[in-house]
């Protein structure tokens, strides 16, 4: 979860440098890619097969457009006026509407006081890095494409737990089937965008390259591997995680403001996400008292001799 946080939150840091040499589309398409790309490697290196059957791609395209295509595209969008280190924070509201989803669609039963606690700290946190009473002006469309995303987020999560987690396919063979199915997607809207050939300064190669294979690959098959093992919400909850990632690279690579008050969120957050991680305490059997077996029956628990 930690190493899906760093690679998570950095993503909004190389989408940020991206669109200084690419638009927001071709940032979109390109991250899918290179993306699918790694993945379909390691998939050869490890001697994994994608998915077969008509029915599962179905529901692989379906995931690929709320959990890869739709939101990387309001992100790019929404960048082009939101900064960095803002954007992750935005993000962080993923777990909530993962959460709304679970207790709507019925996944999220016996939500423990000591989670709901923490998921209501975390959204604490949010608000207070956000700071909305100081009418800064940051609530624009941008903000909203961003917000609009990480609800896809959780709408994918949510989607990929119920109808391809579980199925008797490895994870790594899905999430490689995913990216590709995104970047047919976001392919198809190419041709649309209406934007010239670029010509990719060095410093924006390097962080399409980045964005695409670590920031986007390898991140999408860590979350895929944490709703294998732990569910949609859980793998949600990681979303509080990215304010902390994504406002120390924007303060130290992009210069973004970085505040007291900031801090204090992240550390809050910090805590909420310490709480939603806790898991029920597992219930010891009871000791039991000597077996007793009726006079000239064997007792089953002591071997026979010959």
């Amino acid at each position: 979860m930690g190493v899906l946080a760093l690679l998570w939150g950095s993503t909004f840091l190389w989408i940020e440098l991206a669109l200084r040499a690419l638009s927001p589309l071709q940032v979109t398409v390109a991250r899918c890619l290179l993306g699918a790309g790694a993945l379909l490697v390691l998939c050869l290196a490890t001697g994994r097969r994608l998915p077969r059957g008509r029915a599962v791609w179905g529901h692989v395209f379906v995931a690929a457009f709320w959990c890869n295509a739709l939101p990387f595209a309001l992100f790019s969008l929404g960048q082009r006026t939101v900064g960095s280190g803002l954007a992750g924070v935005l993000n962080a509201t993923t777990p909530l509407w993962s959460l709304l989803l679970g207790l709507a669609l019925g996944t999220e039963r016996g939500l423990r006081p000591v989670r709901a606690g923490g998921l209501l700290l975390g959204f604490a946190g949010v608000v207070v890095i956000f700071a909305p009473w100081q009418g800064a002006g940051q609530v624009g469309w941008g903000a909203l494409a961003i917000v609009a995303a990480a609800a896809s987020y959780a709408v994918g999560f949510a989607y990929m737990g119920r109808h391809l987690v579980g199925r008797g396919h490895v994870t790594l063979s899905l999430s490689s089937a995913q990216l590709v199915a995104a970047t047919v997607l976001t392919g198809l809207s190419l041709p649309f965008d209406g934007r010239p050939p670029a010509h990719i300064a060095p410093a924006g190669l390097i962080a399409v390259v980045v964005l695409g294979i670590f920031a986007t690959g390898i991140t999408f098959h860590l979350t895929y591997r944490i709703i294998a093992d732990e569910g949609a919400t859980n793998a949600a909850t990681v979303g509080y995680l990215l304010p902390v990632v994504s406002l120390v690279l924007g303060f130290v690579v992009l210069d973004e403001p970085f505040s007291p008050r900031a801090a204090a969120g992240m550390v809050i957050v910090l805590v909420g996400v310490g709480m939603t991680r806790r898991k029920r305490p597992s219930q010891v059997p009871p000791t039991r008292g000597p077996r007793r077996t009726r006079p000239g029956l064997p007792d089953p628990l002591v071997p026979r001799t010959k």
